[in-house]
């Protein structure tokens, strides 16, 4: 056995106590070893701290984004499921109309045999299913020509049940659209349903034709809503990561209460946003800390909170700030946190008392930046602080505006989850359906709108006038 195998060995009791444990005995006596014992430890401590980092997450990585096995175990929950004692329950409504009877009646016991009498007073059950056998409804339209005299052409009427030149029918492909692009079924399960359920049999490339030709007649509603979107007075904006054709793309959401318009562009800059603003918003804009929408110079901008708030627990666990950081993080969290609770409590006091608190805050902020802190993490965050001082508190200035870009990020959300399954677009067209379909649907949604009656009562409006009615004229129909 070589040299280098017995002080290997003679290390194996040592390896056990390496880390915050190890006593000055133990280290002396990996010394007195030589070089070599030194070197070893020193590589086994540098592999152990590898492989401890490796297993940090950072606090602002997405829950779905970390692998199960390295999740901590959940905690349980600080309250019940459910919702609080007294308040009244929620069920679906019971069907207005009956479509049929069935009349169960016995002769004998089912657990003895024995005969039996009715009682009287029977009791019912409303059960609602699908029928059994769906089949598909084929109709064979004869169109007769007529010729016009006046124009001195063969005329035909009008077949608003589908797209000119299309075997599908309109209900059918809205159906599948809406299945894509709202709800992010995959182009495969889609067939499924269709093809096994429906008993319709369908191709992947016919109804992507179809969905392509969807969204050009519905571009007009896409505009729209971008109009709809700029005339708002408060506008949330997010973006995420896209592919198109393998490349790089940014999926852009511009949303409103009742509105959400999805942009896919290659850029993540001041580019996409001026695809987007075409006049200058005179509303509040309310974003994360990206520096893209610093381009943004006519509106009032309110900056993320909760990511401010993120950003100091990522710091926390992932950076080692130095010694003046507890101090710095513990009065911006304060600072913070008032500045939600004012809002809170807006309705509350007077407002000569609001105005006064409103204006502390920002002598807080003021005296928190200009104080000379030494940790470069502190100073990290003072830079931004001192950057987006006066788009901070904008949500204690203007009534409705919130503290938070939650609902940017909660309709960003489905596209994250499409993106899974559908792996982004392929095309450069496809793209351009994906966003004009899916702000569609979306807006849609928000506004309570049924979407496939809505939509396929517009293509048949198109289809027999050549003109698609407004968004706004079909958004008063209860979905």
């Amino acid at each position: 056995m070589d040299a280098k195998s017995t002080e290997t060995q003679d290390l194996a009791p040592l390896l056990a106590s390496i880390g915050p444990q190890m006593t000055e005995e133990e280290a002396r006596r990996i010394f007195a070893l030589g070089p070599d014992a030194v070197v070893f430890v020193m590589m086994e401590l540098a592999r152990r701290l590898g492989e401890a980092n490796s297993n940090r997450v950072d606090p602002a990585t997405p829950s779905a984004q970390i692998p199960a096995y390295s999740k901590p175990p959940r905690k349980g929950r600080g309250k019940p499921k459910g919702a609080r004692p007294g308040h009244p329950g929620s069920r679906r409504e019971m069907p207005v109309e009956i479509d049929q009877q069935q009349d169960h009646t016995l002769t004998t016991c089912p657990d003895c045999d024995s005969p039996v009498r009715e009682r009287g007073n029977p009791r019912t059950r409303v059960i609602e299913d699908i029928p059994e056998g769906i089949k598909p409804v084929v109709t064979r339209h004869v169109i007769h020509g007529y010729w016009c005299r006046k124009c001195r052409k063969t005329v035909e009427p009008v077949v608003a049940d589908a797209l000119p030149k299309s075997a599908i029918g309109l209900r059918a492909g809205v159906l599948s659209a809406w299945l894509h692009y709202q709800l992010g079924t995959s182009l495969g399960q889609i067939l499924d349903v269709f093809n096994f359920h429906l008993r319709m049999k369908l191709t992947g490339g016919g109804l992507v034709h179809i969905w392509n030709r969807i969204a050009e007649i519905l571009r007009p509603w896409y505009d729209e809503i971008q109009e709809t979107a700029l005339a708002s007075a408060v506008l949330n904006v997010d973006e995420t990561g896209w592919r198109v054709n393998g490349e790089t793309h940014w999926l852009w959401c511009f949303t409103t209460s009742d509105a959400t318009y999805y942009l896919i562009d290659r850029s993540r800059g001041s580019p996409a946003l001026k695809r987007f603003f075409r006049k200058e918003y005179e509303g509040v804009l309310i974003t994360d800390f990206w520096n893209a929408y610093n381009a943004v110079t006519s509106a009032a901008k309110q900056r993320c909170l909760p990511h401010l708030l993120r950003d100091l627990k990522r710091t926390e666990k992932m950076k080692s700030p130095g010694d003046d950081w507890p101090e710095f993080r513990k009065r911006l969290k304060r600072l913070m946190r008032d500045s939600l609770r004012l809002g809170r409590r807006r309705t509350e006091m007077p407002p000569e008392e609001f105005a006064s608190k409103r204006a502390r805050l920002d002598a807080r902020l003021s005296k928190l930046i200009d104080e000379p802190w030494r940790d470069r993490e502190c100073r990290r965050l003072v830079k931004r602080l001192r950057r987006h001082a006066d788009e901070l508190f904008t949500f204690l200035d203007y009534e409705g505006v919130p503290a938070d870009n939650n609902h940017a990020e909660r309709q960003i959300r489905p596209a994250v989850l499409m993106r899974k399954t559908s792996y982004a677009n392929g095309s450069d067209a496809g793209a351009e359906t994906q966003a004009i379909l899916m702000s569609v649907f979306r807006t849609l949604k928000l506004r309570s709108v049924n979407p496939t009656d809505a939509i396929v009562g517009a293509l048949r409006h198109f289809l027999k006038s050549g003109e698609l009615p407004s968004l706004s004229s079909v958004s008063t129909v209860d979905g």
